[in-house]
C-alpha cells in the first residue's frame, strides 16, 4: 500500500497552550488525533498519553502479530478495530490512574479519534468529538459521531443540526478518555480502495471549515498544502481553539 499523509496542528488564536496531538505514522499504517481537557497542564497531558499509548499497542502487534492482547472477545468487530479498542481502553486506565495520583492533572481527560489501516480495510476508535471523515467518488462522509450533549439533542429531534453548529454549549462532550474509571468507545470498520482520503481533525477545525471547504481543499492540494490551508482559514476565522488536522491519501493498495 502506498499513501501520502501529513499532519498539522497550531494553538489557534485565543488559547495560550496547545492542548492537541497527533500523530502520522505511515510504518505503521497509523493515524490519530486527540484534543485533551483538564486544566492548565492536564488536557495536554492526557491527549499525548493516549496517541503514545495507541501507537505503543500497534507497534507491539506489528512487531508480534500473533501476540495476544488481553480485550474482550467481540465477533461483530473486525480484529484491528478491537486492537485498536483495546488501546484507547488501556489509554484511559492510564491517564485515569495518573489523575487520581497526581493533584495537577485530576480531571483531565481528551477525545481520541485512531484511525488504523490494516487488513485491506480502514478502522477507527473514536471518543468524544474530534472527526474522522472519508472523502471518496467526490463526496465527504463523516465517519465517527460527536460524543455531544448537542449532538445528542440533534438525534432526539429537539434542535437540528443548523442550530447545533452554533450552539452556545456546542463543546459540552458527554465521553472522554481518562475522565472516568471506563469509557465507552466506538469503533469503525470498512472498506479501502486507491483515491481514497481520509481525514481526522479536531473540533477546533471543524466547527469553524465546513464539509464542502473541507472535501474541496482536500482533493485540491497535497496533503501537506492542504493541512496548511485548512488551519489558516480556521485562524482566519477566529481560531477559537486548537487547531489538528490530519489527511491520509491512498495512492494504491
Amino acid at each position: 500500500m502506498k499513501v501520502i499523509s501529513d499532519g498539522m496542528t497550531h494553538i489557534g488564536m485565543v488559547r495560550t497552550r496547545n492542548e492537541d496531538h497527533f500523530i502520522v505514522n505511515d510504518e505503521l499504517s497509523l493515524y490519530i488525533v486527540a484534543d485533551g481537557m483538564g486544566g492548565h497542564v492536564g488536557g495536554e497531558e492526557a491527549s499525548r498519553i493516549a496517541i503514545e499509548t495507541v501507537e505503543q499497542v500497534i507497534t507491539r502487534l506489528k512487531n508480534n502479530p500473533d501476540d495476544t492482547l488481553p480485550y474482550t472477545y467481540e465477533e461483530k468487530i473486525a480484529p484491528p478495530a478491537r486492537a485498536l479498542k483495546y488501546s484507547v481502553r488501556l489509554a484511559s486506565d492510564k491517564i485515569y490512574q495518573k489523575a487520581r495520583q497526581s493533584p495537577e492533572y485530576r480531571g483531565m481527560g481528551t477525545t481520541v479519534t485512531a484511525l488504523w489501516l490494516e487488513g485491506g480495510g480502514a478502522h477507527i476508535a473514536h471518543v468524544g468529538d474530534c472527526r474522522g471523515y472519508l472523502l471518496r467518488d467526490g463526496k465527504i462522509e463523516q465517519l465517527t459521531e460527536d460524543h455531544s450533549w448537542v449532538q445528542e439533542q440533534v438525534n432526539a429531534g429537539n434542535i437540528s443540526a443548523e442550530e447545533a453548529k452554533n450552539h452556545r454549549l456546542r463543546n459540552v462532550i458527554t465521553r472522554s478518555v481518562g475522565f472516568e474509571e471506563d469509557v465507552e468507545i466506538d469503533t469503525y470498520s470498512g472498506d479501502l480502495r486507491a483515491g481514497d482520503i481520509h481525514l481526522l481533525c479536531s473540533d477546533g477545525l471543524s466547527s469553524l471549515v465546513n464539509e464542502a471547504e473541507l472535501n474541496k481543499i482536500a482533493r485540491d492540494s497535497e496533503p501537506e498544502e492542504a493541512c496548511r490551508q485548512m488551519v489558516d482559514l480556521a485562524n482566519e476565522r477566529g481560531g477559537t481553539d486548537n487547531i489538528t488536522v490530519v489527511i491520509v491519501r491512498v495512492e494504491e493498495l
